[in-house]
């Protein structure tokens, strides 16, 4: 778990947990330590039920770069197919928790990946986000060649895998990879905003409608609205469900058990 020495550093708020990565001399580089560290921080999280939302952050200059290069170099294509590192980069994807990506300054390759798997993402002015792996004669390793497409059409994602071109902030607003920009000085406070927001309402509700948005862009229009269909019944059957509806009817606030 992440330590005063760690270079992934861990803030409790209400009912919302901020991971920080600060591998800030190698610039927030996502190396199989920091990695390891930040996926086993996220799901000790993940099955804590007074989290019920989480910010990931780096710094004012570098959310998250890539991998550590000379790592990758004593690496065989085994390992890097099926390797711990694969497996770190699943456990992020499993997290059920609401995730909001507070992103400031160079967003770049791992580190893109990892905001395009966050289901939220606040970022600053200041941010540039990029997948540049075709450089080092390599390809974007933990889904960003399937989720950017998604994201951002076809045509653009193309653009930015085999140009090395980067979106700044306004445009990745635009082309839908950024949920909000802020200004400089207001990228973090304005996640924590957003992550007490998602953690004020029933976690239950909360996870359900995470899994269901994201089967929108993993499957079938038919298979999605059947993933919807048993996501809804299974919120329904809630104990926050009927305490929200009973004090929307009653026209009281409700008191949420997260259950």
């Amino acid at each position: 778990m992440a330590g005063s020495t760690s270079p992934v550093e861990l803030e409790r708020g209400d009912g919302f947990a901020t991971v920080t990565i600060a591998n800030r001399e190698h610039r927030n580089a996502l190396s199989d330590p920091v990695l390891t560290e930040l996926a086993e921080t996220l799901t000790a999280l993940d099955h804590d039920p007074a989290v019920r939302a989480l910010v990931i952050a780096g710094s004012e200059k570098v959310f998250a770069s890539g991998a550590d290069v000379r790592a990758l170099l004593e690496r065989q294509p085994l390992e890097a197919y099926d390797g711990p590192r694969a497996r770190r980069w699943e456990e992020i994807r499993d997290i059920r928790t609401p995730v909001v990506a507070a992103v400031s300054g160079y967003c770049l390759g791992g580190g893109c990946e990892l905001a395009m798997l966050s289901d939220v993402v606040v970022a600053s002015e200041t941010a540039r986000f990029g997948l540049p792996e075709t450089m080092l004669g390599l390809i974007p390793g933990a889904g960003g060649t399937q989720m950017l497409p998604r994201a951002i059409g076809k045509a653009l994602a193309m653009d930015l895998v085999l140009t090395g071109r980067m979106l700044d902030a306004t445009e990745a607003e635009r082309a839908g990879l950024v949920s909000r920009v802020t200004p400089a000085d207001e990228w973090l406070t304005v996640a924590h905003e957003v992550a007490a927001a998602i953690a004020s309402r029933p976690a239950v509700a909360q996870r359900l409608a995470k899994e269901a948005v994201r089967q929108a862009s993993e499957t079938g229009l038919a298979a999605g609205i059947v993933s919807e269909r048993r996501a809804f019944a299974m919120a329904f059957g809630s104990r926050d469900a009927r305490e929200g509806m009973s004090a929307f009817v009653e026209k009281r606030d409700p008191e949420w058990e997260h259950r």
